[in-house]
């Protein structure tokens, strides 16, 4: 991780295994592998910082554990443990980095939000406000610099609006999550 507790590649990818094996139970080491390239490469597209993970090192650091086979080589069944489940919710718990528009933080966001049902009520709304208040900082700092260029001519004015109104959008969209979520 990052100093400030945020993800780095390799650990969003680690989030995406472990969260997706939490979700879906055993599955074989190719499938798996095919789901989160094709998961993350539709959130972020083709990435080298995102390709060099292997599967392998879940196993190697008892995250994951083989129910048949042994690895890539044979395809083997592959089945989270409970230490891999512990990972997954500190991943889960990381924080996010700040400003959340580069595709790491994109797919990070993604990643919280696919498996934000597995955490409890409480860790849920916690992921929710941390991703409100990440908003937030994002809209006071696009409002900045709107009102510090607003009489300039061109385009750049519109196009911080259009971002603006992006996350106003994102930041309804939370409250509105965050209400459908069982109280605390």
């Amino acid at each position: 991780m990052y100093r400030d507790n945020s993800l780095m590649p390799k650990e969003a990818i680690r989030l995406a295994a472990l969260g997706t094996l939490h979700q879906s139970g055993p599955m074989r080491y190719a499938d798996l592998a095919t789901s989160i390239r094709r998961f993350t490469g539709r959130i972020v597209g083709p990435s080298l910082d995102l390709m060099g993970t292997s599967l392998e090192m879940l196993r190697y650091e008892g995250l994951t554990e083989a129910l048949e086979g042994t690895g890539m080589e044979d395809n083997a069944l592959i089945r989270l443990t409970g230490t891999g489940y512990a990972v997954f919710l500190s991943l889960m718990r990381a924080n996010i980095r700040s400003p959340s528009s580069d595709d790491l933080n994109k797919l990070v966001i993604t990643l919280k939000l696919r498996f934000l049902h597995h955490l409890d009520p409480a860790e849920q709304h916690d992921q929710i406000d941390a991703l409100t208040g990440l908003a937030e900082t994002e809209r006071a700092r696009l409002r900045d610099l709107r009102q510090g260029y607003a009489d300039e001519p061109g385009h750049l004015v519109a196009w911080l609006d259009h971002d603006l109104a992006q996350i106003e959008a994102r930041l309804e969209w939370f409250a509105s999550l965050r209400q459908t979520l069982r109280p605390q």
